[in-house]
């Protein structure tokens, strides 16, 4: 009787960033069988010497090479402020079959960034696993990361048909949803729903701590639940944090604008003691966070992610 030959989805991918999403890429696409060799590009050492010992890849590298030219697929999960500079030492050294792309949570700015060159003969399909947790690094990584979780792909133009199929196909096995949406929608959709919230953990963050140390009280020592479980997110990666947020900075300013204009509102309800407005919006957000939870979707907050189970 002949052994059947297990079938790969790809023969070789190289990930580009092994932190936390591209060392949960890489586990997942193990766990699957998605992929049959596994490569991993860092110029840290540390992060080289990590994935090697713990199997998060078959092997790494820590500069672009013709080698790469092996590659079926190449997953871009370094900051967005090198995406331009990586495109430009992937594409002399690839062919038109090759697919890449990304995980990048701001898109329009991505994809000018492609465009900026004519000359690209590669096929990149941008898309964006809503799915991460607040740890960063290859030790934060694990394969379940991406499951129950949506992954957005935004196509360009030039996109090949059966390659974005390709992607879609890929996120699902790893137990993904997959949404098609616009570069434009997606940035949107996240200004309000991730990179805003994002933006204010931060901030509140900063303001506990300068209060702190004006009133030389213990703020953080005493901190309530809701306090640390809602900036639990200021401690994501702040270079990849800060790229985001540049990065789609035309759909957050106006989304800021909007935020800052309604809690203008509420301090002025506040401040005239009035009850009625505060309770009216109160019960109307309540009504729609329970939605969401009856839905099922809360366990897929756009980029709260779920600690990792020790």
């Amino acid at each position: 009787m002949v052994k059947k030959t297990k079938k790969y989805l790809f023969n070789k991918v190289l990930i580009i960033g092994i932190g936390l999403i591209g060392s949960s890429i890489a586990l997942s696409l193990k766990k699957n069988s998605i992929a049959r060799n596994i490569v991993g590009f860092s110029k840290t050492e540390k992060t080289r010497k990590i994935a090697k010992k713990k199997h998060i890849v078959d092997q790494t590298i820590n500069r672009i090479s013709n080698r790469i030219s092996e590659m079926d697929l190449i997953i871009i999960c370094s900051p967005l402020s090198t995406y331009e500079k990586i495109f430009n030492l992937i594409d002399p050294h690839l062919s038109k079959k090759t697919i890449v792309t990304d995980v990048g949570s701001a898109k329009s700015h991505i994809v000018k960034n492609f465009h900026s060159s004519k000359d690209r003969v590669f096929d990149f399909i941008p898309a964006h696993p809503i799915a991460g947790t607040e740890q960063s690094g290859p030790n934060a990584g694990f394969h379940e990361l991406f499951i129950d979780r949506w992954c957005i792909i935004t196509p360009i133009s030039g996109n090949k048909k059966r390659n974005i199929n390709t992607v879609k196909k890929m996120w699902k096995s790893m137990g993904s949803n997959v949404e098609i949406m616009t570069p434009e929608r997606h940035d949107q959709t996240m200004a309000i729903t991730s990179h805003l919230p994002h933006l204010i953990a931060y901030n509140i963050v900063s303001t506990a701590a300068d209060i702190e140390n004006v009133t030389k009280s213990d703020v953080i020592k005493y901190s309530a639940s809701g306090f640390r479980d809602f900036t639990r997110i200021a401690a994501s990666d702040p270079t990849m944090w800060r790229d985001v947020l540049l990065s789609n900075k035309d759909s957050l300013l106006e989304v800021i604008s909007r935020f800052s204009e309604d809690l203008s509102m509420l301090q002025k309800a506040i401040r005239w003691e009035d009850g009625e407005t505060l309770y009216k919006l109160f019960s109307k957000t309540r009504k729609i966070r329970n939605k969401i939870i009856d839905a099922g979707q809360d366990v897929s907050a756009p980029d709260f992610g779920r600690s990792k189970k020790k």
